[in-house]
This record gives structure tokens, C-alpha cells and sequence, in this order.
């Protein structure tokens, strides 16, 4: 039963059919305090679970004893109204100080259900508070994540994206490739055939940008069809050969629908004095010419039509 989903009082009323007796007590500090009043109320006991199985006796007197929970269930030991446990008892000497020997069981059983039931909840309690604060860091972490992350593609946000960028500034790190990837007739795709496939030739490319780049890869979503690539440190040649199997990899894309075909740009910072924004507009000039000679290639229109 999760914590997710059912209330705490609800939870403590169903949870303790799940509780054995050895989950309550410590077995053996029970049975010498059962030892001890034994010896004083001169009787034997036997402390059975829910079920009618021995976990405890004291004396010879229960040597066969089958207990039978349902029709002579001995004392009953309930905890949050469930029975955890039965209670017999044999007298040594019938009769003798009988009223005051039935008093005391009557009152270890009371004592025992206390005990019990405090162990209990401080168990239950404690599991409790542990779920929910998982849930909790779960949640901080998810709100964080939404914070940074654009929804429908999992890269950058826009926002945090340009904060990415001001950091890279502001640590005068040089150089720093900047691409530009622009999805070629991204409108194309939705006026044919919907937000449902245009949505999902966004995420295309963008799952193939992050399964194209390294871990120090800065990559956002800042505007709806167009993608922003920040490599830190890049080494020469490095940021076009991004691009390049970028492209490769959207142009042997198969499938029956979707054609994903991208324009980049690509420069780089070298001076700490320029900014990464911008290098970004310089960035996306270099990828208005790719998309000139990509949509005036031959075959580029048939291929992008091949799902009509």
C-alpha cells in the first residue's frame, strides 16, 4: 500500500494485519518479563500470533496443546482492532488467588496492547515521513528540472539557455563554438500533417542532438524549430563535425512520415570581450546560407513530401 496514494489514519488502520508479533516486541525481553510473572502468579502461559502459532511459553502445561484461535482464543492481544496475538494461561493452583491472578494477566495484556500500539505507530511514523520527504526531494528536483528544461524536448529552456550563455561570458572561457540548427520546413510538416507530427519532428532532431553531442555540450530549444549548441573549449574542426553528422543522421532518418532535414551555422568565440549572444546572431546568419543550398539541393522537395 503506497503513502502516494492512501492517507496516513487509513493507512494505520489496514497496515497492522501486516505486523507480527516479533515487528512489536522484543521477544526476549517479553519472555523473561512472562517468566517472571509466571513464577510470582504461579501459572504457566503460552503466547501464540494471530494464528495460533507458539511464540513464547513458559511452563510444561501447554506440552500438546493445540490452540484453536477461533473458538477458545485465550486473552486476546488487539492492537488498532486487529488481534495481534492470544494469551493462555494454566494455573498451577486452581483457585487459588484467582480474582487477583486475572486482574494482573488482564492488565499485561493491557499493558502489552500499549506497548504495542506505540511501537507501532512510531514505526508506521517514522516510514511515513521518510516517503514523504522522498516525495518531497522527488518533487524539488522535478521542479528544478521543469525549471531548466524545455517540456517537449528535454534540452535547455530558452531562459536557462541564455543564463548558460552569461555564465560562459563571465568566465572569459575562450574558445567557445556557437552552432545555430534550424529545422528545415518545420511549417511544411505542420500544415500537412498536424501538431502531433510537427511536435515529434522537434523532439526527433532534438534527441538526435543529444545523442550526437558529449557531456559538455550547452544545448537549448530557443525558439520553437530552432536550436542553440555552446561547445566550451572546442577543439578545431569539432563544432562542424557536429553539425555535420547532425544532418547525416536527420537526412538517413527513416521513416514513413517525417523527412527531418537541418540547417546550421556555425562560429566561434575567440575574444573574451565578444558575448555569446552576439556570436549566437552571427551563428544563425551562417545558417540562413546552409539553409539556402540545402532547399535548393536536388530531390530536397520530393523527400520532404514523400508522406503525402
Amino acid at each position: 500500500m503506497s503513502y502516494q496514494t492512501v492517507p496516513f489514519d487509513k493507512r494505520i488502520k489496514e497496515n497492522i494485519k501486516n505486523y507480527a508479533l516479533s515487528n512489536l516486541y522484543d521477544t526476549e525481553m517479553l519472555k523473561g518479563y512472562l517468566e517472571n510473572l509466571s513464577t510470582l502468579l504461579e501459572i504457566n502461559l503460552l503466547l501464540t500470533d494471530r494464528h495460533g502459532e507458539k511464540e513464547i511459553v513458559i511452563g510444561d502445561s501447554f506440552l500438546g496443546f493445540h490452540p484453536d484461535v477461533v473458538n477458545e482464543p485465550g486473552r486476546k492481544l488487539r492492537i488498532w482492532n486487529r488481534t495481534v496475538g492470544h494469551l493462555y494461561i494454566k494455573e498451577l493452583e486452581p483457585g487459588k488467588n484467582t480474582h487477583l491472578m486475572n486482574q494482573m494477566v488482564d492488565d499485561t495484556v493491557a499493558l502489552l496492547a500499549k506497548l504495542g500500539e506505540e511501537v507501532y505507530l512510531h514505526r508506521e511514523g517514522n516510514i511515513y515521513l521518510e516517503e514523504l520527504e522522498r516525495k518531497l526531494e522527488e518533487k524539488k528536483r522535478t521542479s528544478s528540472q521543469q525549471e531548466k528544461e524545455d517540456v517537449l524536448t528535454g534540452v535547455l529552456n530558452k531562459n536557462y539557455f541564455e543564463n548558460r550563455m552569461n555564465v560562459i561570458d563571465r568566465s572569459e572561457v575562450v574558445p567557445v563554438a556557437v552552432v545555430n540548427i534550424n529545422i528545415n520546413d518545420w511549417k511544411f510538416v505542420n500544415d500537412h500533417f498536424g501538431d502531433e507530427e510537427s511536435d515529434r519532428l522537434i523532439q526527433v532532431v532534438a534527441g538526435i542532438l543529444k545523442e550526437e553531442s558529449k557531456p559538455e555540450y550547452v544545448i537549448g530549444r530557443i525558439d520553437g524549430d530552432v536550436f542553440g549548441v555552446l561547445i566550451p573549449l572546442a577543439e578545431v574542426g569539432e563544432a562542424e563535425e557536429f553539425a555535420s553528422r547532425i544532418q547525416d543522421r536527420c537526412f538517413t532518418y527513416e521513416d514513413p512520415v517525417l523527412a527531418p532535414s537541418v540547417a546550421a551555422g556555425v562560429v566561434y568565440k575567440t575574444n573574451v570581450e565578444e558575448t555569446l549572444e552576439e556570436r549566437m546572431s552571427d551563428a544563425e546568419y551562417e545558417m540562413f546560407n546552409n539553409k539556402f543550398e540545402i532547399k535548393n539541393a536536388p530531390g530536397y522537395r520530393e523527400r520532404l513530401a514523400k508522406g503525402i
